[in-house]
């Protein structure tokens, strides 16, 4: 990477996104990092190399400041950067429900700022990414933005809008499959099956069914059809998925993370 990156508040998802990137080949003296406790910067350097320095330090020697806190954190971090942040430093926030105008408004006037909702993957290499520009932010600086993201999944471009949408439905969305899962794997147990052999036979059916609904370029009902025999196993299990619910309970949910995103931006 031809540019230095400095992650600010190097927590779980920070700390993800320094590992794909290093994954990918940047090398650790084009990176540097920030951490609030001692113990964690110890942890940072010993297992990447990387350089942990103070805010405004790493705001000084970097090109590009990635903003990894979390959202009820993010104020204290801009009080505490704006001083030292030149108006052409791009500003990179992956924080969920933080608005670029939030950001632009405790910084240097014209700092180009680009949100980003990534996701857990990125410790795989599968993240989803969306990645929205603020007011000063233009193609060159979304475009470095996905040179970062690329390598750790897939990016795609979104108007700031459906930002919370997305931190709802992609943000938060390896849970809910993960949530599925353990929820699946009770049934197997429940029908007969040791855990383990649960587990395995749900993994690959999901990453299967992933592969088919990345690849085929079939809408998923149509391949719901496919498997939905008339009379069969299958259609008796969606019809009682029906009578509980499920469909209606996820569109509760994803609305209530929606709203909770917006209420942890607002300090909530």
């Amino acid at each position: 990477m031809a540019q230095r990156v400095a992650v600010l508040g190097t927590g779980k998802m920070g700390e993800a996104l320094l590992s794909g990137m290093f994954r990918s080949g940047t090398a650790p003296t084009d990176v540097v990092v920030t951490a609030r406790r001692p113990e964690r910067a110890a942890t940072l350097r010993e297992r990447y190399g990387v350089e942990v320095l103070g805010t405004a330090e790493a705001a000084g020697r970097a090109d590009t400041l990635i903003l990894t806190v979390k959202p009820q954190d993010m104020a204290a971090l801009l009080d505490e950067l704006a001083p030292h942040v030149p108006a052409d430093r791009l500003v990179v926030s992956a924080a969920a429900g933080t608005t670029t105008a939030f950001i632009e408004s405790r910084l240097p006037e014209g700092t180009p700022v680009v949100r980003v909702m990534s996701n857990t993957p990125v410790l795989v290499d599968e993240a989803m990414s969306a990645i929205s520009a603020g007011t000063h932010a233009g193609e060159e600086h979304v475009a470095r933005t996905e040179s970062i993201f690329t390598p750790v999944g897939r990016t795609i471009r979104v108007p700031e809008s459906q930002q919370d949408a997305v931190t709802a439905l992609s943000g938060s969305g390896p849970a809910y499959f993960f949530y599925l899962v353990e929820a699946m794997t009770d049934a197997g147990i429940l029908l007969g099956l040791p855990r383990q052999v649960a587990h395995d036979l749900i993994v690959q059916t999901a990453i299967g069914s992933a592969v088919m609904l990345r690849d085929s370029g079939e809408h998923p009902v149509t391949l719901r059809e496919a498997v939905t025999s008339p009379a069969g196993t299958t259609i008796n299990a969606i019809r009682e998925l029906e009578n509980h619910g499920v469909r209606a309970a996820m569109l509760s949910a994803l609305e209530a993370a929606r709203d909770r995103g917006r209420e942890l931006a607002g300090g909530g």
